[in-house]
């Protein structure tokens, strides 16, 4: 399917058509950049997908980068009200952009493995941290406390040694099972990202996929990134 520039969706007559020309949540009229918002589109039978590249022909309109807000647009019917046009919107919707990004940030993890730029294995992990070579640490959701332990020691380490800004930050996405899925059979349960092309588009990916999902709930072994 050939790119072409997105359209300005139409709008009801309140909303402001500077902003929409700037990119606006169709929820909180809050103007963003292609990296805070979703783009969304209607397929030919009406039915509402996710433009994950921004290269869908056709108008599309903008949520902005959380499920919370997709699945409110999709209950109070905006995709509708944006597109001016009767389309149908999943109530799904927002579990199924989950999934699309989750694909999209396995798919790059293979990529960067190959690459030589995604590593495993918890003593490697530990010294890539050490050494100031990795750039963003993976843990799966089920990984031992002990692992993920040793290897937070190690980015407080490299932190308080080289006076960085931040800590090197940490995803707690997936668990195994999903893990083994989307890169096959043992996948990791501690990984991290080293510099590189490869390497940065698997932190941006998960950046994106823990702030569509936002705050973890309580105890739920998904920490913040960086602490």
């Amino acid at each position: 399917m050939s790119a072409e520039a997105p359209e300005t969706p139409e709008v009801e007559d309140d909303f402001d058509l500077s902003e929409v020309n700037g990119r606006m949540c169709i929820v909180t009229r809050e103007s963003g950049s292609p990296d805070t918002l979703l783009r969304f589109v209607a397929a030919p039978d009406g039915t509402i997908v996710l433009d994950l590249k921004r290269n869908l022909p056709g108008r599309g309109c903008w949520v902005g980068l959380s499920r919370a807000l997709v699945e409110k647009a999709v209950a109070k019917k905006l995709f509708a009200r944006a597109l001016k046009r009767d389309v149908k919107a999943d109530p799904e919707l927002g579990a199924a952009v989950d999934r699309l990004l989750v694909q999209q940030l396995g798919g790059m993890m293979n990529l960067a493995r190959k690459a030589g730029q995604f590593i495993s294995g918890s003593a490697k992990v530990e010294a890539a941290v050490r050494s100031g070579e990795a750039i963003a640490v993976f843990h799966s959701r089920d990984a031992a406390a002990d692992g993920v332990r040793k290897i937070d020691q190690a980015r407080k380490a490299w932190h308080l040694g080289t006076g960085a800004d931040a800590e090197v930050p940490a995803f707690h996405l997936l668990t195994g099972a999903e893990l083994d899925e989307l890169m096959g059979e043992n996948a990791f349960i501690h990984a991290c990202a080293l510099a590189g092309q490869a390497g940065e588009g698997v932190v941006k990916r998960a950046t994106l996929l823990e702030t569509y999902r936002g705050p973890a709930p309580e105890g739920s072994g998904a920490g913040p990134k960086s602490q």
